[in-house]
């Protein structure tokens, strides 16, 4: 079977994965997009699992209010500064202090068990684990602190 280089940037685009990950997958499902899609997300969570024990020593500290009367401050952290300061774990550090800011969570082991405010088909950790897989490195969230009037 012959995958075209549309077919190959389209997946990349979707997943995030590598152009010769892509490249495999669409050949080991025959060309099926939806089917391609699925595994490289599975492949994907398994290697953001195995990422889980390196140390993730770079980091940010993000803020983010809401209506001026709920503010929240994030530390969330990577393995290296290129991650961290790239637009997806930027956007992710948004989207966590969101989630602290909408569902005041106790602590970050309560906050990673919660379902995702945007889409409750995931939880943070998974939403957490996307990224992973997406960047090559472990994140974590360090500690947060939630201010409301």
């Amino acid at each position: 079977m012959v995958i075209s280089g549309g077919d190959i940037k389209r997946l990349r685009e979707v997943t995030g994965a590598g152009v010769m990950e892509c490249k495999v997958v669409l050949k080991e499902v025959g060309g099926d997009f939806d089917k391609a899609v699925a595994l490289v997300h599975e492949r994907g969570l398994a290697k953001a699992e195995k990422k889980q024990s390196r140390t993730a020593g770079a980091g940010l500290v993000h803020s983010y209010i809401h209506n001026e009367r709920v503010g929240v401050l994030l530390d969330i952290r990577a393995e290296t500064d290129f991650v961290v300061r790239g637009e997806l774990f930027r956007t992710l550090a948004h989207e966590v202090a969101m989630q602290i800011a909408a569902m005041g969570p106790e602590n970050v082991s309560a906050l990673l068990v919660q379902p995702f405010i945007k889409d409750e088909s995931k939880t943070i950790e998974q939403l957490i684990k996307s990224v992973v897989a997406r960047v090559g490195e472990n994140i974590k969230v360090e500690r947060f602190a939630r201010y409301e009037l």
